[in-house]
């Protein structure tokens, strides 16, 4: 197992090169922050010293290498870029699209992502689902003119995202094809908005830690220890709402984000690429509700030494109360 000082240390070197990124002026120091950002999440993919652990740290690294050297090699063939922000010809604006979407595991690149979430624990894969996409989106957001390339690319990613998670029996892997459409949805709107894809993320993050954490306090990781695990009715209902939170459903707060894209989508007169991502949210709403239907329809019969009554009760109710907010930032917002 890994020492406590050495995760602390690369937890801290880990959100200082996405700060890093985040405050750059050129594309060379971004790659170099990418490079640190690689590196501390590495060494925290550590569980158990067993044959899956070490599988997930090398297709990570060797798919994270793959895309800085795309980005490095597009920054050597260009070396105006190096000192200037502007792009001017289309290719290195595709060649550091194709390395920023491996990076964050988005559609057609997406392979690699699924197969390694389904190895790690829920703390990593949460790490890797929200604070890992943060810098290659903000390098994304940093290129004008690549809207076409984008589109299409956020297309995909969303129908890809809502398809393959239709037959999954693993959760890990429904929130992987779940993270991917939501992708689709955050990069839709790089060009017309740049802080709605940040919007977006922060409200997606909050979803995902609040799923994440109930899931590995009650150790599910496939949809047939749903109802055995699920402990009282009160967190039944949470976990019902947050699936349907993530999935988009209005009177939760995971519709806020997307109602933002709709109303850009609308505003910029792109009704095919809105009715494609609605279709697509439709799709994955229909695996949430299959994730969910069995706490719904039985009743189980918890034993009394299992009923922990004042361990989750107030978690609980945060997370509920957070699910529920989408009501009143709407009257804030009127106000």
């Amino acid at each position: 197992m890994i020492k406590n000082s050495t995760k602390m240390m690369m937890m801290v070197t880990l959100i200082l090169s996405t700060i890093m990124v985040l405050s750059s002026e050129n594309w060379f120091s971004m790659w170099m922050g990418l490079e640190i950002n690689m590196m501390s999440f590495i060494p925290m993919l550590e569980k158990d010293k067993n044959f899956l652990s070490s599988e997930s740290k090398m297709i990570y690294f060797i798919i994270q290498s793959m895309a800085s050297m795309l980005f490095m090699f597009t920054l050597t063939m260009n070396p105006s870029m190096i000192m200037k922000e502007n792009i001017v010809s289309d290719l290195p604006i595709i060649m550091i699209t194709l390395a920023m979407i491996t990076k964050m595991g988005m559609a057609p690149m997406h392979l690699w992502f699924i197969n390694i979430i389904s190895k790690i624990s829920w703390m990593n894969c949460m790490m890797i689902m929200t604070w890992q996409k943060i810098a290659p989106l903000f390098v994304l957001s940093n290129m004008n003119g690549n809207s076409k390339i984008m589109m299409i690319l956020s297309l995909i990613s969303a129908m890809v995202g809502a398809i393959g998670g239709i037959n999954q029996v693993s959760i890990k892997k429904m929130l992987a094809y779940s993270s991917i459409n939501h992708l689709g949805w955050m990069t839709i709107c790089l060009d017309k908005d740049n802080e709605m894809w940040m919007k977006y993320l922060i409200i997606y993050s909050i979803m995902i830690i609040m799923l994440t954490l109930s899931m590995q306090m009650n150790s599910i990781n496939f949809i047939n220890q749903m109802n055995i695990n699920m402990k009282s009715k009160m967190e039944k209902t949470n976990f019902l709402i947050m699936m349907l939170s993530l999935g988009g459903l209005p009177p939760f707060i995971g519709f806020l984000p997307k109602w933002l894209v709709i109303q850009s989508l609308m505003q910029t007169n792109s009704m095919l690429t809105l009715f494609i991502i609605l279709m697509s949210s439709m799709i994955t709403l229909f695996y949430y509700l299959r994730m969910i239907t069995p706490i719904i329809m039985m009743n189980n019969i918890t034993n009394k030494w299992n009923m922990n009554k004042y361990s989750m009760k107030n978690k609980n109710m945060i997370m509920f109360i957070i699910n529920m907010m989408l009501p009143i930032t709407l009257i804030i917002n009127m106000m």
